[in-house]
């Protein structure tokens, strides 16, 4: 294998606190089904596993790596080769084979000695793809700050002119009594794993509270609720959904549910949730109490839903932003259920989420706080406001969908299904209301309170915002500047220059009076920046407020860590947008921002500035 080829293969991965991603497989298609990967990609796997055990090797000399991966077909590869390393390095190593994501950490959490884990995953991206995911005993991913140290000596080792030489003989040399106890516990700990995730899932479910549960399976019974599920051949096929939904009472059928039997595109957004759409119109035919289904992506950490939509007599999918405020609604219920006290609780959330979660937690009286895209920025700005004393149950990236519901630190479409259940189950009572009523009372709609109310109804009760799905093709750019600084900064120039064209038309169109930019890097929010390239590689948005100041849309912006994208959205309140349709409102200042990005990147030279410099316009 010569430095080359090994130098190329690192050339064209992404490496993020969100995951290192590449394509793997050894043709270099990325919608290839090939279970085998590059010489130089099983060096690079190798190295990770190098990296990761020294890095552990800090704390403790014999550490021991939990190991698993999801469904693709590259993944037993890379798994048998990061293996042996581990294990040369000085490293315990427990195998789960086919895991979910927030099953491994589940399992990194309860399991005994413990230090970390290697997830082998791409999550939601095409087949040919795969990455590698690593955390401790906390039950998430290494915060940025961490992963950002483990990027750093990850570059540093191939520096070594060494490196290659090393990693083949660490691959050779390994032990193989060691590497054959490895393989023959794999079965055995996945069953730990399986168990550690079961029981966590109630944990999560009911925060210690069995009333909550109780009052769950009784509703259920009165009311009984299907939920259907297309697998995708992803890692949540052996994973605890059917037991742990059928424990609770709640009916599941499901299709594709052979492991890495994935059998279309991973991405559970747009045309890859037609498949449950129609699974769950067939079922119905036989029993009407189904009425939501979910598809969750290759890692199983995020899964989106369709549902029954009595409001149509259809079938649809809802939005990200629609699944993640409706889980908003229901563990802010929740809290209040529950005796918790709201004054110190809070809301976590990345920065193209909808301004909608605002509202939301404004009728309970919860602030919310946001950090720059990344589940590990989200996370980490969540013990950050824990460690200030705020109570935050929910938090989580509504613009991918899914959510995150404390103690987890990971996404999972396990809570996401139960949180919309909760809200359909737990009703009202001659002693105590219902989640569903106590949010129409906290947001002034308690008129609207039906006994017989449906899935529709909740949803016809959320504040009405429209928001750009962030995988559709409208949100996505590809563009030519590598430095996202010196985009953003001709981004602003052109955006003043368009205020001031525009400004009239904004204020007779769509009621905007004002703006104020906003910058979002790792878990810091900066209001009112005079510089937009100060936000550099993180999220940019520009916050339009009406004539009473009110926040009415925003647009946003950001190049992706994970694939080599840009990706933009609009967010748009109808409500406080009087004179047009919101989507009409949402579809014009997604067309803007796309015309000054493509304009800003086309930029060869500076030009002068406007004379407007302040970063808030009144």
């Amino acid at each position: 294998m010569t430095r080359d080829e090994v130098n190329s293969a690192l050339d064209n991965m992404i490496l993020s606190a969100s995951g290192w991603r590449g394509i793997f497989t050894a043709d270099g298609k990325e919608e290839s089904t090939t279970k085998e990967i590059s010489g130089a990609h099983k060096i690079i796997c190798g190295a990770t596993a190098f990296i990761f055990a020294e890095y552990l090797q800090k704390s403790k000399k014999n550490p021991l790596v939990l190991l698993g991966m999801d469904t693709r077909p590259t993944g037993r590869v890379i798994a048998e080769t990061m293996i042996p390393v581990l294990l040369s390095a000085g490293c315990d190593v427990r195998f789960s084979g086919f895991v979910c994501a927030p099953e491994i950490m589940a399992w990194a959490r309860s399991a005994a000695n413990a230090d970390g884990f290697i997830y082998i995953s791409a999550s939601h991206n095409p087949i040919g793809h795969n990455g590698i995911k690593f955390g401790l005993t906390d039950g998430g991913v290494l915060s940025a700050g961490e992963a950002n140290k483990l990027i750093n000596n990850f570059r540093l080792f191939f520096e070594k002119n060494d490196s290659i030489q090393k990693i083949e003989n660490m691959i050779l040399t390994a032990d193989p009594s060691r590497l054959k106890s490895v393989y023959n516990d794999e079965s055995s700990d996945k069953t730990s794993a399986y168990k550690a995730y079961y029981d966590f899932c109630g944990v999560v479910a009911w925060d210690g509270n069995t009333e909550i549960a109780s009052a769950l399976k009784t509703g259920l019974a009165r009311y009984p609720l299907g939920v259907v599920c297309d697998f995708n051949g992803s890692a949540r096929t052996v994973s605890v959904d059917k037991d742990f939904f059928r424990a609770l009472g709640l009916k599941l059928d499901y299709i594709n549910g052979k492991p890495g039997e994935i059998v279309h595109r991973i991405v559970p957004e747009g045309e890859s949730l037609e498949p449950c759409e129609e699974f769950l119109e067939k079922v119905r035919d036989r029993d009407t109490s189904f009425i939501l289904g979910y598809v969750p992506d290759c890692d199983g950490d995020r899964g989106n839903l369709v549902i029954w939509d009595d409001a149509t007599g259809k079938v649809r999918a809802l939005s990200a932003q629609e699944v993640f405020a409706l889980v908003c609604v229901a563990e802010l219920a929740h809290l209040v259920w529950t005796g918790t006290e709201l004054s110190k609780s809070a809301v976590a959330v990345n920065d193209p989420t909808s301004m909608r979660v605002d509202r939301i937690a404004s009728a309970f009286g919860v602030p919310v706080f946001r950090a720059e895209v990344g589940e590990a920025n989200v996370v980490g700005l969540a013990r950050k406001l824990r460690e200030q004393g705020y109570i935050v149950r929910i938090l989580g990236e509504g613009s991918a969908g899914g959510n995150i519901t404390h103690p987890s630190a990971v996404r999972d479409p396990v809570n996401t299904v139960l949180a919309i259940v909760k809200l359909f189950a737990v009703r009202s009572s001659a002693v105590k209301d219902g989640l569903f009523e106590i949010w129409l009372k906290h947001s002034g709609q308690a008129e609207k309170y039906r006994g017989e109310f449906t899935l529709a109804d909740i949803i016809a009760s959320l504040p009405p915002f429209v928001s750009t799905p962030a995988y559709s093709e409208d949100a996505v750019l590809r563009i030519n500047t590598k430095d996202h600084t010196l985009l953003k900064e001709r981004y602003q120039k052109i955006f003043l220059r368009e205020w001031e064209e525009r400004k009239d038309e904004l204020k007779s169109r769509f009621g905007f009076c004002a703006w104020e930019a906003i910058a979002y890097n790792g878990l810091e929010e900066r209001r009112s920046i005079d510089n937009f390239g100060s936000a550099g590689k993180g999220g940019l948005k520009i916050l339009f407020l009406n004539s009473e100041k009110k926040e009415s849309a925003y647009i946003w912006m950001r190049g992706s860590a994970t694939e080599p994208v840009f990706r933009i959205m609009a967010d748009v309140c109808q409500t406080s947008c009087l004179y047009a349709d919101g989507r009409e409102i949402e579809r014009f200042l997604l067309g803007w921002q796309r015309e000054m990005i493509a304009e800003a990147d086309k930029l060869n030279s500076y030009h002068e500035p406007h004379e407007q410099k302040t970063a808030c316009s009144w």
